[in-house]
């Protein structure tokens, strides 16, 4: 008997195409394939439309974020360079202005110094000059002394008056 239950049983063949279980299969198919579509449509998909939407929405507020640090980073980009500007302006008139008075201090030591130059220089013309006026005098003295002493030691008898008058009129060219 044995042989015969395998024998009815490898006749048959595979339990999946036997044409009396049909019927029996597509139902079990059905409830399956509902079944698994309920847990799926109330269990599964909204858990990842929830989290396909808190990422959409976390990828947004990212973006949005992003878009919002660049235009203050472009505003602090503009802010700076106008600042930048104006630091260099501001620095510009300054060494123009220190130019300026630097220039002015300048001219004014100048023009002290020339002045200064100018005052020494007449003080010592006039100096020269009395120191020729005073050398001129010396040298008419003692040329006129010497005269005197030379005309006496030939023993002519010139008066000193004539021995004066002939040595200015020698020195005077």
């Amino acid at each position: 008997m044995a042989t015969e239950a395998q024998g009815a049983e490898s006749a048959a063949g595979m339990p999946q195409l036997d044409f009396a279980t049909f019927p029996n299969q597509v139902f079990w198919l059905v409830v399956t394939l509902v079944a698994l579509y309920l847990i799926l449509s109330r269990v599964a998909l909204p858990r990842i439309a929830a989290v396909l939407a808190e990422r959409r929405g976390s990828i947004t507020n990212d973006i949005a974020a992003a878009e919002e640090l660049g235009l203050r980073a472009r505003e602090a980009e503009t802010a700076y360079q106008k600042a930048l500007a104006d630091a260099r302006a501001e620095a510009g008139r300054i060494v123009v202005k220190a130019r300026a008075e630097i220039q002015k201090d300048l001219d004014a030591a100048v023009a002290r110094a020339d002045t200064e130059i100018a005052a020494k220089a007449v003080e010592s013309q006039e100096r020269i000059a009395a120191i020729r006026a005073s050398a001129a005098a010396s040298v008419g003295e003692v040329a006129r002394e010497v005269a005197r002493e030379i005309v006496q030691a030939f023993g002519t008898g010139a008066d000193g008056r004539s021995v004066a008058a002939a040595v200015t009129q020698r020195m005077k060219g």
